[in-house]
């Protein structure tokens, strides 16, 4: 019998957060080589790992993490948030329920048409806090006595950083940007169907139009969703 999408929720939080782990302990404990290409997957992996992160917290202020288990649901998102960064889980729930109700509008905190740095900087700015920056700093010094600085640049913090440009990326820019067609009430588009491209490139929130649409569906659901949307496009 087929787990209900309650318990593959927490099922793949999990999942998410035990891999963000083990490869953030092996990085950290392994010799820094620059010509070793196992360094370049391991900052890969760590990145996408970090995305995951991020939208396992989505899924957590969705509601749709667990839906029987409103305390874990909520519990784990503030983990997830937390590890990233020491993002403001808060702050994230409040901000991308503004983003669902006041989509491409000037009350929408994610969307700023126009030139993708100036984009990029005012969308970091609604959410990056002076706490969450002396977190970091705090951290990253204690953590520097036991672990080289190398592997704390290239392991911990460059993937977190790429990981935002990568969910900036794929999860704001490409489906809001520019002018969206009349009666596009979600105001956001797809990428084409591509499971494999749309779940390596940022857990299939590439379908865009189909998260906003349904916003009640967790990531792995969205290839679904895709699927219909697809199937209605060309009848």
């Amino acid at each position: 019998m087929e787990k209900s999408n309650k318990e593959w929720g927490i099922f793949w939080t999990l999942a998410i957060l035990t891999a963000w782990s083990i490869n953030l302990y092996f990085g950290l404990h392994t010799a820094i080589d620059p010509k070793s290409p196992w360094l370049y997957i391991a900052i890969l992996i760590q990145t996408h790992l970090y995305t995951g992160l991020f939208i396992s917290s989505h899924d957590s202020i969705h509601g749709v993490l667990s839906v029987k288990y409103p305390k874990i649901n909520r519990a784990l998102g503030q983990l997830c948030t937390l590890l990233f960064a020491f993002n403001n889980y808060a702050k994230l729930e409040k901000k991308h329920h503004e983003h669902h109700a006041f989509v491409n509008t000037e009350k929408d905190p994610d969307v700023h048409q126009g030139n993708f740095f100036l984009w990029w900087f005012r969308f970091m700015w609604q959410y990056v806090t002076w706490q969450q920056v002396l977190a970091m700093a705090i951290t990253y010094n204690i953590l520097k006595i036991w672990i080289p600085m190398w592997n704390l640049i290239l392991i911990w913090e460059l993937p977190a950083i790429l990981s935002t440009l990568q969910l900036f990326i794929f999860g704001t820019y490409l489906p809001h940007r520019g002018e969206h067609e009349m009666g596009n009430k979600q105001q956001s588009r797809s990428q084409s169907k591509n499971h494999v491209w749309a779940f390596i490139s940022c857990y299939f929130f590439g379908y865009h139009y189909e998260h906003h649409a349904q916003p009640y569906l967790p990531w792995w659901k969205l290839p679904q969703a895709k699927e219909k949307s697809f199937e209605t496009e060309r009848n």
